[in-house]
C-alpha cells in the first residue's frame, strides 16, 4: 500500500514539474490567446508561477483518486494540504533566498529559482503521503475540504484577470517589479521566443 501510494507521488512531483514547465510558455506560444490565460502563466509575477503548478496538480489528484481511494485514507484532505502546501513551500524558499541573494548580488539565479519548484513540490508530496497513511480523520468536514478546493479553484481562475495589486501579483520580470499586474498591454519587451 504505501510503495504505491509513494509511486503516485513520485507520479505527481514529475507531471506537476513537466506540465507546469510547459505552462510556462504556453501563453506565449499560443501567441498570447486569452482563454489560455486561465492556465498559463502570463506574466513573470510570483502569483502566476503559482498557477501553472496549481492546474496540473488539481488534474493529476483527480486522476489519482480513481486509483488509490482504495489504499489511501483522508484522500481528499490529503490532496488539498498539498495544493496549499506547494505554493507555499515556493513562496518561502523563492523569497527566502532573494533575501539573501539581491542584497549580496543584486539579483537572483535562475537555478535557485528552479530549485524552490523542486522545494515546492517535495513539500508537497511529502505532505500528501504523510496524511493519507494517517487513520482516517473526523475532522476537518467534507464540507470545509469542499470549500478549500472551490476557493483555491476560484483564486487561480480569477486573480489573472482582477489580480490584487500586491507584490504578489506584480510582474517580477528580471527581478525588478514593473507596475504591471495580470495580463500585461505589451509583451514584446518579455518574449523568450522572438518573432522571425
Amino acid at each position: 500500500m504505501k510503495k504505491r501510494l509513494i509511486l503516485w507521488e513520485i507520479g505527481s512531483y514529475v507531471w506537476i514539474a513537466m506540465a507546469g514547465s510547459a505552462l510556462h510558455f504556453s501563453f506565449e506560444l499560443s501567441d498570447f490567446w486569452t482563454p489560455l490565460a486561465f492556465l498559463s502563466s502570463v506574466n513573470e509575477s510570483t502569483w502566476e508561477h503559482l498557477k501553472m503548478y496549481f492546474w496540473p496538480g488539481l488534474v493529476y489528484a483527480l486522476v489519482q483518486y480513481t486509483y488509490t481511494r482504495d489504499i489511501a485514507n483522508n484522500y481528499w484532505l490529503a490532496k488539498l494540504a498539498s495544493l496549499i502546501a506547494l505554493p507555499l513551500g515556493v513562496i518561502v524558499s523563492f523569497y527566502g533566498y532573494l533575501s539573501i541573494s539581491i542584497p549580496i548580488y543584486g539579483k537572483g539565479f535562475f537555478e535557485y529559482d528552479i530549485a524552490t519548484m523542486f522545494f515546492g513540490l517535495t513539500l508537497a508530496s511529502v505532505v500528501a503521503y504523510k496524511i493519507m497513511v494517517r487513520p482516517q480523520f473526523n475532522r476537518p468536514s467534507k464540507r470545509l475540504i469542499i470549500t478549500g478546493y472551490v476557493s483555491l479553484v476560484f483564486m487561480f481562475s480569477t486573480f489573472t484577470f482582477y489580480p490584487p495589486k500586491m507584490f504578489l501579483f506584480e510582474n517580477y520580470f528580471g527581478y525588478v517589479y514593473s507596475g504591471e499586474y495580470g495580463i500585461l498591454e505589451d509583451y514584446e519587451p518579455y518574449r523568450v521566443f522572438k518573432k522571425k
